[in-house]
């Protein structure tokens, strides 16, 4: 059984910004991309589950940039299941390019009954031969993302849209992601030099709903909300670290 996947790429113009390196939003897509196929591999992924009334969940996330491809540079892409807890697992990710781990990350998911609404036990779900030998890639507990925003703290709409949403009929983690550094120039992003993004996932949006967007600087920062009527349904923080 392989614990670890593993595949070279290379960083296209479609993937990066205006800086020509790979964006910060498809470094998420592209370890998104690297689950998704290590899932398949290991008999668990979305085709495997759709059958039995299941679909993975993702709860947070944790991305950490000490530098960014340039478009046209090979890298490869890494990842790798960490042990379980009872309901949620998180899964390690790197992008290395000539030996050196450009950026790395966590994401924590969860198994969801798309029946029952109620969270499936990760041992039932991974393979038992599987082994977890390898260490985080970010250890360390994810962002606690405070919610103390103002009304004057909004700043941006978005209505989800058909390319916002992906298979399971919902709007894709990596479309928020995309959606909240959209609401940045890149005068603003030249400036917060971005070393560290957390992601928090609370509730799924679909096609039409309207989000409202918040920005508050904070500890060299900038936390983010997005809420729909309301309703917090997304927290994010960029900055330094």
């Amino acid at each position: 059984m392989d614990e670890i996947y593993e595949k070279e790429i290379e960083i296209g113009p479609s993937v990066c910004d205006a800086s020509g390196l790979l964006s910060y939003h498809d470094a998420f897509g592209l370890f998104m991309n690297a689950a998704s196929a290590h899932a398949d591999r290991l008999g668990i992924g979305i085709g495997d589950l759709t059958g039995k009334d299941l679909f993975w969940l993702t709860v947070k996330t944790r991305v950490e940039f000490t530098a960014r491809p340039h478009m046209g540079q090979t890298v490869t892409v890494r990842t790798w299941p960490e042990a379980p807890e009872k309901v949620r697992g998180d899964r390690s990710y790197e992008l290395e390019r000539d030996g050196e781990v450009m950026i790395r990350g966590k994401t924590e998911w969860a198994v969801i009954n798309t029946v029952t609404r109620r969270p499936a036990l990760l041992n039932d779900i991974y393979p038992d031969s599987l082994s977890y030998s390898r260490p985080s890639a970010c250890p360390g507990p994810y962002a606690r993302i405070p919610e103390d925003f103002e009304e004057n703290d909004r700043c941006f709409e978005h209505t989800v849209l058909s390319t916002d949403i992906d298979v399971g009929g919902h709007m894709n983690n990596t479309a928020y992601v995309r959606s909240v550094i959209s609401s940045f120039s890149n005068a603003e992003l030249r400036s917060l030099d971005i070393r560290r993004i957390d992601v928090i996932f609370r509730a799924s949006c679909f096609e039409g709903d309207r989000l409202i967007f918040q920005k508050r600087a904070r500890d060299g920062g900038v936390n983010i909300r997005v809420s729909r009527g309301g309703d917090t349904v997304l927290l994010m923080r960029m900055g330094a670290g």
